[in-house]
């Protein structure tokens, strides 16, 4: 009996043995990765014959790709020949699969297929997915005919993807590669990152020095709509973390990170340095002196340093160099430094993106010179080039065979564009060949080239209006903050850091440069430390200060116990309601002239918060404009301006020249060579005189 039970026992306890090493082996790593990323497609339609559209998708350095995944959700004109028409799909410019769409009953059809993992790269790859689409079979006299009819498409829905899976790398020690894991776009996605604050008596200096290193971060965030938080240090606050960057005076440190850092001449230096807290990464930033601290906030607010750093440590000290270049406007902007091939039949696209700062845009005689050449087998009673600015068309030419080796195209941008900030330039061709539905269509025919020489000659202007159609202004100027005051309340909860963290999320995409200033300041600042700065005020009537002294100010002033706002003259507001709403306002500042004010406020913490929303990413800044919104919880936005329209007098001939340095400099060119001529001619004219006399 005992046997038996023996017997029983031993078999029971292989079979567990057994079940645990499988299951460990299939925690290691599974066929399709142990994390997904997907990015999901846009509704796309594929038109006419021969078409295309591209899809991108990144896959970051730190991923282990084990593979990738197409779903297509489609639909297809009733109309196709099945055995004539095809989808090909390509990955970085190489084909993996090609399909016939079918028409079946169901509307909407499914195709799931896997890209090879060996065509893919790290960084940004691309999805093409060509169409050639027949409704009609060909008969034997127009065999030869185009087939490009609006009969001919294919529609994909928004619900198709592209599925990477994946396992992460483990973060090495060292910074550089702390750094791409932090910035990752599964990390910022799944929000598993965030800049700590301690929250000493110096707590203003380190939020200076976060917000330096949010700047650089948020320039470089692959998601615009996901931002990175600041969010006050505790043990809650790490929760579901996996990258952390802490940022303290040494004092505030926790002591499991103090006994990592090395306390001696901290008076002199600063340290980042990549520990692990709490069984998680941490890159510790920390010093006893302020200015040292705010000093490498500032480096980790450059990208370019940070992506440099191959040790887990980094001193600075007065003589290390973290700032980053300045931006230099050119006039003279070069597109593409080495020109660029565009093949294949059809419509093709080139893209140039050019990089302006927020507070300028384009002025008057800025103009496109394009250069490029083609094949002479097209078809140039069909073939041009058509240039767009924001895919906005500003110009067409098209190409002929006795330019074909030597083409340009100059094209003034239009003053009604109103283009400010980034702006992409787009230069489209349309390949057209003769008979295109007999030959068969090879990888490199047709081709064009855009050469090298195209330039952008950009004259730009300063924006000067204190509205939020030209936000960032006034807090940003040429690509570097304009000394920037941020005044917070009293109390610094939960809301205010997220108010924070929005601001400088956005801000932070425009900031070109980590130089510039960001001071902050408790609501009982002075008024002289206020003058000469632009200044955002976050917080309420009861615990700021600074909007409590300028309320009369205020498009939407709080009532005289500072609970809610009250009606104005372009709005009605229900006593109860204005409790409940937060609002952003950009007035003229009370401590100097040719300043601004944003009042990011509410009758609460929470209200300010939700106001900060709205200027917390590209998303939602296009829903603020004029100079005075207001939002409620329900997502409801009512945007007003209240600054007079000022009329601005018609230019003048004189007035265009001294707004032009070029030709302004032309011009006095012409008048000192006229003075001299005259000069000359006087000079000559008197001295045959004296000839004459002295003959006389």
């Amino acid at each position: 009996m005992k046997q038996r039970w023996l017997l029983i026992t031993t078999v029971c306890l292989l079979s567990l043995f057994t079940s645990l090493s499988s299951t460990a082996g299939a925690e290691e790593l599974s066929p399709t990765g142990n994390k997904q990323y997907q990015t999901n497609f846009a509704d796309t339609s594929l038109l006419g014959g021969v078409t295309y559209t591209s899809q991108y998708f990144q896959i970051e350095d730190y991923w282990n790709v084990a593979s990738v995944e197409v779903h297509l959700d489609y639909e297809i004109s009733r109309l196709l020949q099945n055995d004539r028409s095809s989808v090909t799909l390509s990955i970085n410019g190489k084909p993996f699969h090609s399909f016939r769409p079918v028409i079946q009953e169901t509307k909407q059809q499914q195709l799931t297929v896997l890209i090879p993992v060996s065509y893919l790269v790290k960084d940004v790859n691309t999805l093409t997915l060509q169409g050639n689409f027949e409704t009609t079979a060909p008969l034997a006299v127009n065999a030869c005919l185009p087939t490009a009819t609006r009969d001919n498409w294919l529609q994909i829905s928004k619900t198709s993807r592209i599925s990477v899976n994946y396992a992460n790398s483990a973060i090495q020690k060292n910074i550089r590669d702390f750094n791409e894991h932090f910035i990752g776009l599964d990390t910022i996605k799944e929000g598993l990152n965030a800049i700590l604050v301690t929250e000493g008596e110096s707590n203003l200096a380190v939020l200076e020095a976060a917000t330096y290193a949010l700047s650089g971060f948020a320039k470089v965030n692959p998601l615009s709509d996901k931002g990175i938080p600041i969010v006050a240090y505790s043990a809650d606050s790490m929760k579901a973390k996996q990258a952390l960057i802490l940022i303290s005076f040494y004092n505030d440190l926790p002591e499991e990170v103090k006994s990592t850092i090395p306390a001696d001449d901290l008076d002199n230096k600063a340290y980042i340095k990549l520990v692990t807290f709490a069984g998680k990464p941490t890159l510790v930033v920390t010093s006893l002196d302020t200015a040292l601290l705010v000093k490498a906030g500032r480096l980790i607010g450059n990208q370019s340093l940070l992506s440099q750093l191959d040790t887990d440590t980094k001193v600075v000290d007065a003589t290390t160099e973290v700032e980053s270049p300045t931006v230099s406007i050119s006039r003279n902007i070069t597109l593409t430094e080495t020109g660029d091939k565009i093949v294949g039949d059809r419509h093709r696209e080139k893209f140039y993106f050019v990089s302006l700062p927020g507070n300028r845009s384009i002025a008057d005689a800025s103009k496109l010179s394009i250069k490029y050449r083609y094949a002479k087998n097209l078809d140039f009673d069909r073939s041009m080039v058509t240039i767009l600015i924001n895919d906005t068309p500003i110009g067409s030419k098209r190409l002929s065979t006795e330019l074909a080796d030597n083409d340009h195209i100059d094209i003034a941008i239009p003053k009604t564009l109103n283009i400010n900030g980034n702006f992409t330039v787009k230069v489209a061709f349309d390949l057209e060949l003769k008979n295109a539905g007999c030959i068969e269509n090879q990888d490199q025919m047709p081709w064009a080239f855009v050469d090298k020489d195209s330039m952008l000659q950009l004259n730009t202007k300063d924006k000067a209006d204190m509205l939020f159609n030209n936000y960032p202004y006034p807090f940003l100027r040429d690509g570097s903050y304009n000394q920037l005051a941020v005044v917070l309340p009293k109390e610094h909860d939960t809301y205010v850091y997220q108010t924070i963290s929005n601001i400088f999320n956005l801000l932070g995409r425009y900031a070109q440069t980590n130089t510039g200033e960001v001071l902050f300041y408790q609501d009982n600042v002075a008024a002289s430390q206020l003058k000469n700065r632009e200044i955002i005020a976050i917080g309420s009537y009861q615990n700021n200060q600074v909007i409590r002294t300028n309320n009369d100010k205020l498009y939407f002033q709080y009532d005289k116990s500072g609970t809610g706002f009250v009606s104005n003259e372009k709005m009605s507001i229900e006593a109860n309601y204005g409790t409940r709403i937060g609002s952003l306002q950009l007035i003229d500042s009370p401590y100097g002239n040719g300043f601004g004010l944003l009042a990011v406020t509410g009758a609460s913490s929470e209200y300010a918060y939700l106001a900060s929303k709205l200027i917390g990413s590209e998303g939602t800044l296009w829903k603020v404009f004029g100079d005075g919104a207001v939002t409620d919880i329900d997502g409801q936005i009512n945007a007003f301006r209240f600054k007079k329209i000022t009329t601005t007098e018609p230019s003048t001939v004189l007035s265009d020249v001294m707004n032009r340095k070029d030709v302004l400099g032309f011009m006095i060119a012409v008048v000192l060579v006229a003075l001299l001529v005259i000069l000359s001619l006087i000079l000559l004219i008197r001295k045959y005189r004296k000839k004459r006399r002295d003959r006389g």
